[in-house]
C-alpha cells in the first residue's frame, strides 16, 4: 500500500511513500513536490539512492520487485500511467483512462490498474491489455491487492461498497475464484502473503484483522487490534515467511501478530465462564459476540512511533536481513523508522534507526531525526525487467 499526504490545503508538504512488493521489501519510493527518489533499503544502516528525478508530484509509484521497471502516475496527470525503465531513464509506454487512477499493482505476470469502478489487467512481458473487470462496486480509495506469486496470481478487491466482502480473481487464468464475507463493515486494507495462499483484511472499524485461506475462503486467523476504539488501518503486511503480520493505523502503535501458533482451545475455566455468560445473557447474538472476543488474539509485538504530524499516514513491513528481523515504518512526514523485532519473545520493539528521506520540505512539528538520512548514489543498478 502507498500513501500521499498533505497537511490541509498545503501541497508544499505532500509526500508519497511506497515499498516495493516482494518478500524482501528491498526498496522504498519517495516523492515530493519537485522530486522523486528510489532508495535501496537492503542495508538499513545506510540507505542507497538508486534513482532520483526532478519531476511533478508523484501520486503512485510501483516498482516491479528489484527490476528497473517503474509504473508512475503524477498528480498533474492522474488519468495517465507511465511505464518507465528507470536505469535507462526512458518511457516504455503509457496508458490513458477516462477516470483517475487509484492504484497500480505489478507482479511477474500482470500489471493491474484500478479505477473507481473498473480494473484493467495487462500482460507484464509485452504490456498488452488482456482483460478488464468493469462495473465493479464503487471503490473510491482503490482498495486492491495483487499476490506476488506467479503460481497463485490472485487479485483481491471489494465485492460490495457498504459491506466487507472481497472478491478473489485469478489474474493468470482470468477467472473469478471466490467471494469472501470478511467483515460487516466496508474494507479499508487488503494484502496477500508472498505465496498468495493467505489474504489479510481489515474494515473501517479497525478493531479486528482476519486472515483467510485463498484456496477455500476459510478464516484461519483472527486478530484483535483493540476492543473499543475504532481506528483507520493504513496498511497490512506479511513477513517474508508468512509467520507474522503487521498493521499500521492512525494511532502511534503498530501491531505485529504471530500466525504460527495453534488456535487457542477452550480450557475448563473458559467453558465455565462462557456458560455463566450465556446463562445471564438475554440474546444469543450478545453471547456470540462475547465468545468471539475471547477467541481473538492480541498482538505478539508492538511498535510505538515517535510523534507524527496530524494527518500523517504510515506503511509498514517486516524484513529479515543479515540475521536481523526488523519492522519498517515509512511515514508521509518523510521518515523511515527501523525497529528491532524479537521473533521469539515479541513485546515492545526497539527503535534502532531513523532516516530522514527528504530534504526539500520542512520537517514536521515535533520531529527530530536521531539518525541523519544518509544516501549514497548507486553506481550499479538492479537488473532490467
Amino acid at each position: 500500500m502507498s500513501f500521499s499526504h498533505s497537511s490541509g490545503d498545503d501541497d508544499e508538504n505532500r509526500v508519497f511513500v511506497n515499498f516495493n512488493h516482494e518478500s524482501t521489501f528491498s526498496s522504498l519510493a519517495v516523492g515530493t513536490r519537485n522530486r522523486f527518489r528510489l532508495y535501496n533499503i537492503k542495508d538499513l544502516d545506510r540507505l542507497e539512492l538508486l534513482y532520483e528525478d526532478d519531476s511533478d508530484y508523484t501520486a503512485i509509484a510501483e516498482r516491479l520487485f528489484s527490476s528497473s521497471l517503474l509504473a508512475i502516475v503524477s498528480l498533474s496527470s492522474p488519468r495517465k500511467l507511465r511505464v518507465c525503465h528507470y536505469k535507462k531513464r526512458t518511457e516504455i509506454t503509457s496508458f490513458s483512462y477516462t477516470n483517475t487512477i487509484l492504484a497500480v499493482k505489478l507482479n511477474r505476470l500482470r500489471l493491474v490498474v484500478c479505477l473507481e469502478d473498473s480494473i484493467f489487467i495487462y500482460n507484464i512481458t509485452d504490456l498488452k491489455f488482456i482483460h478488464s473487470i468493469r462495473q465493479t462496486q464503487r471503490n473510491p480509495n482503490g482498495i486492491i491487492a495483487l499476490a506476488s506469486s506467479s503460481e497463485q496470481c490472485y487479485l483481491a478487491y471489494p465485492a460490495k461498497q457498504d459491506k466487507g466482502e472481497v472478491n478473489i480473481f485469478d489474474a493468470h487464468k482470468l477467472d473469478n475464484k471466490l467471494t469472501i464475507a470478511a467483515h460487516d463493515n466496508p474494507l479499508v486494507s487488503l494484502t496477500f502473503d508472498t505465496k498468495g495462499t493467505k489474504l489479510a483484511t481489515a474494515s473501517d472499524r479497525g478493531t479486528v484483522i482476519r486472515v483467510f485461506d485463498t484456496s477455500n475462503g476459510d478464516c484461519i486467523y483472527e486478530f484483535r487490534r483493540g476492543y473499543a476504539r475504532c481506528v483507520s488501518i493504513y496498511s497490512l503486511s506479511f513477513s517474508p515467511d508468512s509467520q507474522f503480520l503487521c498493521a499500521s493505523s492512525n494511532t502511534e502503535t503498530v501491531h505485529i501478530f504471530k500466525l504460527n501458533e495453534p488456535q487457542p482451545q477452550d480450557d475448563n475455566l473458559a467453558v465455565i465462564f462462557k456458560s455463566y455468560v450465556k446463562k445471564f445473557c438475554q440474546t444469543a447474538g450478545y453471547f456470540d459476540s462475547v465468545a468471539d472476543i475471547m477467541n481473538q488474539w492480541r498482538s505478539f509485538a508492538t511498535v510505538k512511533l515517535p510523534l507524527v504530524s496530524p494527518g500523517s499516514r504510515t506503511i509498514c513491513a517486516i524484513t529479515y536481513s543479515n540475521q536481523r528481523s526488523n519492522v519498517l515504518i515509512a511515514t508521509t512526514d518523510g521518515y523511515l523508522y527501523v525497529y528491532d523485532l524479537n521473533l521469539n519473545e515479541g513485546g515492545d520493539c526497539t527503535l534502532i534507526r531513523q532516516h530522514r528521506l527528504i530534504d526539500d520540505i520542512a520537517c514536521s512539528d515535533g520531529q527530530q531525526s536521531s539518525t541523519t538520512a544518509t544516501a549514497t548514489t548507486s553506481t550499479s543498478s538492479p537488473s532490467s525487467s
